[in-house]
């Protein structure tokens, strides 16, 4: 199954940073950016991570709560939220149940090897828990501006 704008985002319940469990649907009656990335600490997660950061405030005045999810556990995601200094909320979703729901578990090719990896993509969910703007194979720089300025149009 294919998400499109206008699909209900798949629900998950899933482990997150500080040892809590947060489900979607908990989140209702706010805006969600839900980005998927790779890898915690790894040179475009980490930039990509930061300039969600560097607009928390933006976010939070557009009535939208900012997630990252990777297959990193969650130890590694509060590591990687100390060391930056990171206030985006990290999903650690270990057996990719999520990951794969939303379309992000993909062939990746490198130097001519290939391998299954999470494509950095980034999800719009509105209040209602519907998808309104999807971003595949996202490129980290002015990214983040791209999807606040979704955010704050809805």
């Amino acid at each position: 199954m294919t998400l499109e704008i206008g699909s209900v985002a798949p629900d998950f319940k899933l482990p997150v940073d500080g040892g809590e469990t947060l489900q979607l649907s908990d989140l209702r009656g706010k805006n969600v950016v839900l980005y998927f990335y790779p890898k915690d600490d790894t040179p475009g997660c980490t930039t990509e991570a930061k300039d969600f950061t560097a607009q928390a405030a933006a976010f939070s005045d557009a009535n939208t709560i900012v997630l990252g999810m990777s297959k990193d556990t969650v130890a590694k995601h509060e590591k990687f939220i100390a060391k930056h200094d990171l206030t985006v909320q990290l999903v650690s979703d270990e057996e990719g149940s999520a990951i794969e729901a939303y379309g992000v578990w993909v062939e990746k090719n490198m130097y001519g090897r290939k391998y299954m990896g999470i494509e950095r993509a980034t999800y719009l969910i509105d209040a209602e828990g519907i998808i309104q703007k999807i971003w595949r194979k996202v490129r980290v720089k002015g990214h983040v501006g791209a999807v606040l300025e979704a955010a704050q149009a809805l």
